[in-house]
């Protein structure tokens, strides 16, 4: 016997849904869009505004690219209430929206409104309506009025001229009086003036560091404060970084712009996709989050090798692609890395007030976590050793940011003379065809420069490296020219790793 409530369906129309009210979303919505169909029925029941008729059908174009998160919702209302006479639809055509929805109809934030905005601008909407949250956030694009709200209610009325609502006043101005502040400086750390040294020219050509010293030395204390002798963060670098954190949802609440140069510090249990962004929706990882800024991997042998690995392109390009079968996307990854070490597994191989427990093949097998050609990328490797006592008492303060800030502008300018100003170019990414036109050395800086190949087995990639550091010491020093000084300094920062990982 068939059950009563299926005789009806099948005695009434076939075209079921014709009587139905249902509303259906196309375009490969994800789970979360393809719920906000209910998150938008209630809003717009609960502020009393009625429900279309029949089937309703969104389409979320393009088809072929899939939809997630929530902020679909505020921009599906509003055309659920243009489609249906609701309010007026000739009022709506130069706003765009984003913005999720609660059932009682308040916009929650979103992430991303950044980019969302520089869409928005792209293609040619002069005004957006955002969550109040992200408000700021979207009012860095000049060219574009954005206004906040905090319900759907406000965002109706401002379509229809009903609220008087004011557009946001951007923010820039504001940032860039609060751009490079920073509570660290170099002058709290005492002594360790060779490992300042080595930091005023990786700060100088963008070079990658390794510091290995025993635990306590000073080697966290010394890559925290890179950032404040870096240059300073201009508007244009802070809105590309802040770009990446907006899409990740990591600025902080009412923050519009990052004021100063990132610097992250990831767990060495991080994954790889962590490490280097990944997932199904690809998501930008610590590597592009460290973007025009500062990337710290302390207890580097600790890392997974994949992981640690997986940075030797975005060190060589300044990027990296994320690939999936459907697509690729590529995210910025221009970045200074600073690494930190134990000599050893318990961290005293070396230090004279303590003695190391560690046989010879554990000290081996850590060392050799840290693959060859990683180590070639990494351009100064520098001792940090303890700090005398005699060091740590003295009155007063050790070198400064200030005083380290100004070697490094003045070998950047240097640096923007040769390359031109604008090319974003550095010795630290030089090509192979600049080294060869820049980095020419005389014939006492040739013989050193072959010794130490043969001597310490270097391989190619670090004989480029070295040019590299001589070029930054010399501009450092003012000389036009290398000179066999420069070319030691820049071999003695290399000596480290074949003296560790002879292979």
């Amino acid at each position: 016997m068939i059950p009563p409530w299926k005789v009806s369906l099948i005695r009434g129309s076939s075209t079921w849904g014709d009587y139905t009210p249902k509303t259906v979303l196309v375009g490969l919505p994800e789970l979360t869009v393809r719920e906000s169909i209910h998150r938008i029925e209630r809003a717009l029941v609960n502020l009393g505004y009625r429900l279309p008729t029949g089937r309703t059908v969104v389409n979320l174009a393009p088809a072929d690219l899939r939809k997630d998160a929530g902020a679909f919702d505020l921009p599906i209302a509003l055309g659920i209430l243009v489609s249906t006479g609701q309010i007026v639809g000739d009022r709506i055509a130069g706003y765009a929206s984003v913005g999720e929805l609660a059932l009682d109809g308040a916009v929650r934030p979103v992430v991303g409104a950044l980019s969302m905005a520089m869409e928005a601008r792209a293609r040619g909407a002069t005004r957006l309506i955002v969550p109040a949250a992200n408000a700021r956030e979207a009012a860095v694009v000049r060219e574009v009025e954005v206004y906040g709200v905090a319900s759907l209610a406000e965002a109706v009325g401002i379509v229809v001229g009903a609220a008087g609502v004011e557009p946001i006043s951007p923010t820039t101005d504001e940032i860039e009086g609060k751009l490079n502040k920073y509570d660290i400086d170099f002058a709290d750390v005492k002594g360790q003036e060779f490992a300042k040294r080595a930091l005023i020219v990786a700060a100088s050509g963008a070079h990658n560091v390794l510091m290995l010293g025993s635990p306590g030395s000073g080697k966290t204390m010394l890559a925290r404060r890179l950032p404040t002798i870096l240059p300073p963060l201009t508007p244009d670098e802070s809105l590309e970084t802040t770009r990446i954190y907006s899409a990740v949802g990591r600025l902080g609440p009412g923050e519009s712009l990052l004021s100063t140069r990132p610097f992250r510090s990831p767990h060495h249990t991080i994954s790889d996709a962590g490490m280097v962004g990944g997932g199904t929706i690809p998501q930008p990882g610590e590597i592009s989050l460290s973007h025009h800024g500062v990337l710290f991997l302390d207890e580097l042998p600790e890392f997974n090798r994949r992981s640690l690995e997986s940075l030797r392109q975005p060190l060589e390009e300044g990027q990296v692609t994320i690939s999936r079968a459907a697509r690729s996307t590529t995210f910025p990854a221009d970045f200074v890395l600073i690494a930190a070490m134990n000599p050893c597994p318990c961290g005293f191989l070396g230090d004279p007030k303590h003695v190391c427990k560690c046989a010879p093949i554990q000290i081996e097998k850590y060392m050799g976590r840290i693959s060859g050609p990683l180590l070639d990328r990494i351009d100064l490797h520098i001792e940090v050793p303890p700090v005398p006592f005699d060091d740590l008492s003295k009155p007063g303060e050790g070198t400064g940011s200030a005083l380290m800030r100004e070697e490094v502008h003045r070998a950047r300018e240097i640096q923007a003379t040769r390359f031109g100003r604008g090319a974003g170019r550095l010795n630290g990414r030089m090509t192979s065809k600049q080294i060869r036109t820049h980095c020419k050395l005389d014939d006492a800086g040739r013989e050193t420069l072959r010794e130490a190949m043969d001597s310490l087995g270097l391989s190619a990639r670090a004989h480029d490296r070295i040019l590299r550091v001589s070029r930054t010491v010399a501009d450092l020093a003012g000389s036009a020219s290398i000179t066999q000084d420069h070319v030691a300094e820049a071999i003695g920062y290399r000596a480290l790793d074949r003296k560790l990982w002879e292979r």
